[in-house]
């Protein structure tokens, strides 16, 4: 069995395959980001999940695609605890940026490939290797144009009374804002970043409001100037991307890289369904 996952800080998708392709099962656990998660909240996620538990033993390889994953230590923090988990199977752990290339770009072509959900990313794929120029210093830092700085944007503009009072009857009504239980998430418990996400779909069911497009404007200018213009080949190639910021914004992201003389390419909410393709001619 082989198992591939591709994992954000907020949820984690997972295809079983057997070996001539076929899909065994799927599932969706937590968001298994090592950059924010000890060791005891991964097997927690992963036993929380009936078909991983009950399947471990006869995986032979994973194939690990995560967010947080941009550091050989936390690479190696991870496969130690796969290879203690799976203790069958062949462990593979790659940053998330693999996954958007393998799922959007052709085989041996080049691209600027992009990552726009909780947190965001951006490296130049040269048809062989992935280069990457920016470090990422985590969410509180950096993740431009990501959900979680869009949910940042929101709580501010609320507790600032920066945001409309026609947007303030409908933030209060969908979400629980009460100081202490948004301190809560923020400084008690695990994944903060993937909590201030979670504020992302109001920002984008409102995406006409002034008050919420500067926020989109801005934040893919930023996106632009800090992540994509890295790459001198960025005008040349296609800029690809992959997550549900990019996918419910792609009209805006569309225009603003159009105003850079950027041509956007293929832009999907969830790459896991191209890395089966990809899995199955190249293994």
């Amino acid at each position: 069995m082989k198992l591939l996952v591709d994992s954000g800080s907020t949820k984690a998708d997972w295809i079983a395959l057997d070996g001539n392709g076929k899909v065994l099962f799927t599932t969706q656990s937590l968001g298994l980001n090592p950059e924010v998660l000890e060791k005891e909240e991964i097997i927690s996620r992963l036993n929380d999940k009936f078909d991983i538990e009950h399947n471990k033993e006869k995986v032979q390889q994973l194939y690990f695609y995560g967010a947080g994953c941009g550091t050989d230590r936390m690479r190696f923090f991870l496969k130690k605890v796969f290879q203690e988990y799976f203790v069958n199977a062949e462990i593979n752990v790659y940053e998330d940026t693999y996954a958007a290339v393998f799922a959007t770009t052709p085989k041996g072509a080049e691209a600027v490939v992009c990552i726009l959900g909780t947190g965001s990313n951006c490296s130049y794929f040269d048809g062989v290797q992935l280069h990457q120029k920016v470090q990422s210093l985590g969410y509180i830092c950096m993740d431009d144009c990501s959900g979680n700085r869009f949910g940042r944007h929101l709580l501010r503009g609320y507790f600032f009374n920066k945001m409309p009072e026609v947007l303030v009857t409908e933030f209060e009504k969908e979400f629980s804002i009460d100081p202490d239980i948004v301190k809560h998430h923020l400084y008690k418990e695990p994944n903060p970043n993937a909590y201030l996400a979670k504020y992302a779909k109001f920002l984008i069911k409102h995406k006409d409001n002034p008050f919420c497009k500067k926020y989109i404007l801005s934040e893919m200018e930023d996106f632009v100037e800090n992540y994509i213009k890295q790459y001198d080949q960025c005008t040349q190639v296609p800029v690809h991307f992959v997550g549900s910021i990019a996918f419910y914004l792609k009209d805006e992201l569309q225009q603003v890289l159009a105003s850079h003389g950027i041509k956007i390419g293929n832009v999907l909410r969830r790459p896991i369904d191209g890395l089966i393709a990809y899995h199955v001619l190249n293994d």
